[in-house]
This record gives structure tokens, sequence and C-alpha cells, in this order.
């Protein structure tokens, strides 16, 4: 875990809130940090405009000042929370052998947004410091995203990359979706497990539409595959596919709730060994979904044969 960045920062609005001027010295500290250094890194890398004296007018910000406690509180209850617990709940959900070694960033910065970065050579979890997030809901994000990173690095299995790679355009771009689903997988690894709550420790926002998708899922199922039968009837090319596969975020949109819902329902059928199986070979995920829902009651939504057999 790495916070040099809003440590540094911290300091500096210490400096402000006494009216003082913080010296060149101490602006070279904070841009010497670890944590800045990816930040800027990563903001340039999406084309994104990111200027040192830009940063510095944000840190000289009343409102930043006058937060500085609020914040200073925040980070403290996020260095004591356990990151290795986050690793074990993110390796419960991914092959033997998969591998998660990442830093997480905490930073004090203009946007409020939290992201991977660096996948696979220098992977780094940088996450706003949000002083309305809870240690225990800290300790969420992080295990979501520390399955992202196993999960990227250990699935699909090499046996279906080699197949995938014979396939046609349509059935390649529509297997790259299908790994959208990782939202749905990385929210049942991080709650822990089956017994535990989804988006329970999320902000209010968050679990309202958490709750409006999980509510609505015959519709969500019915409004992502007809994505999938466009693109594998070629009416999306891998474009166009990309551009709406982008609708299906939200805040937690489909690729969350739909995903989610097929991921505890093979676990609850055929257990976590078969779940992990259709991680690394997603040919499995559908049919074994099918089946698997077959044996619920109620059961779950299921998929047309049209988009099961589209997908053999």
């Amino acid at each position: 875990m790495v916070s040099d960045e809003s440590e540094a920062v911290l300091r500096i609005l210490d400096i402000e809130s006494k009216g003082a001027m913080p010296t060149d010295k101490d602006w070279a500290a904070l841009f010497a940090t670890d944590g800045y250094r990816r930040l800027k890194e990563r903001e340039l890398g999406m084309k994104r405009k990111f200027e040192d004296d830009d940063f510095r007018a944000f840190v000289g910000s009343a409102d930043l000042i006058a937060n500085r406690e609020v914040l200073r509180t925040a980070l403290d209850a996020w260095e004591h929370a356990d990151v290795r617990e986050c690793q074990a709940r993110a390796l419960a959900y991914l092959p033997k052998g998969a591998d998660i070694t990442a830093k997480v960033y905490i930073l004090i910065k203009p946007l409020k947004n939290s992201f991977v970065w660096g996948i696979p050579d220098d992977p780094a979890i940088m996450l706003y410091l949000d002083p309305a997030k809870s240690k225990e809901a800290f300790t969420n994000t992080v295990a979501h995203e520390m399955h992202h990173i196993g999960y990227g690095r250990s699935c699909p299995s090499k046996a279906f990359k080699d197949w995938l790679e014979k396939q046609s355009e349509a059935r390649k771009t529509a297997y790259l979706w299908l790994g959208a689903f990782g939202e749905g997988f990385a929210v049942l690894a991080a709650a822990p497990g089956l017994n535990g709550s989804p988006e329970g420790t999320a902000a209010a926002d968050v679990q309202a539409d958490w709750a409006h998708g999980m509510a609505n899922q015959p519709e969500q199922f019915r409004d992502v595959e007809t994505f999938f039968l466009q693109v594998l009837d070629g009416k999306l090319d891998s474009s166009q596919a990309a551009e709406k596969a982008r609708d299906f975020y939200g805040i937690v949109g489909p690729w969350y709730t739909v995903g989610y819902t097929m991921a505890t329902t093979i676990e609850k059928v055929y257990g976590r060994t078969k779940l992990i199986a259709c991680y690394q070979d997603p040919r499995l995920l559908i049919p074994t979904y099918q089946a698997a829902a077959t044996r619920l009651t109620p059961s779950p939504p299921l998929w047309s044969h049209e988009f099961v057999d589209g997908l053999k």
C-alpha cells in the first residue's frame, strides 16, 4: 500500500492552513512521490491534460484546506485495512497458481475516480481518497480490483485463446465482451463469496443502482443478449460493439449484475471449482449457467437458444 502522495499533500495543506506558503522543496517532495508519478503517468497515458501548476492550484483550494482533517482521518482508517485479506478474497475465486502482485495507491487528486493501471507489467490500483468510504468499503474495492488483476493474468486459458484465434471476427468480438462479465465475477469475490453482501458497504447511489439492476434482471438479460446477437450477426463491428458495450457499465450496470447472477447461480449448483473452470474457458460459461439456472426454483433468467448456439 502506497500513501506517499496523500501524505505529501496533507503536509502542504497543514502549511497552507497556517497562512504560510509551501516552499519549492515542499512541492518537489510531493512531485517526487511514487503516487504522484504514477498518477501523472496514467493521466497523460489517457491523453488528459495534467500539469504540475494545475495540481498546485488544486492543493491550494480553500475547500481542500478546510477538509484536511477529514482526509487525514480517512487516510488513517484506510492505511489500517488488511490488503492481504483483499488478496485472499480475490485468489479464492481464481485458478490455482494465479498471481496478484499490485501496489495500492491512496491518492488525493482532482478527479474523484478510482481505477487499475499498468497491467500486466506494473499493476497499480489507484484509489481516490474518499472520506465517505469506510475501511470496509475500501477493503471491498481493493479486493474487487485485485480480482480483475488476477483474472486478467490467469484467465482465459492458453487453450481457449488458441481456439479463439481461429474464429471469425464476430465471434472474437463476442467473446471479448463476454469477458466484461468479469465485473460481476469480481463483485462475488469481493463480497466475499455467496454469503457476503455484494454491495453492502458501497455508497448509497451504488446500492440503489445495484438494487434496481437485481430487481430487473429479465430486462437486463434481454438487453445484453440483443447486444451479443447483433455482434454475432455482424450488425455491430468491433468499434461499434465497444461503443454500445459502454452503456452496460453505468454505476453498476448489467456487466456487474448479470455477471454476478450467472456466477452465483453456477456456484450454488455446481460449486466454485466449476465456476473457475468457466473463467478459464469462457465457452463453458453460458451453457453451464443455462443448466444451473434450470435447477433452481425460482429459475433466474435464461438465455435464448439462438444466443447459446451462436457462441458454439
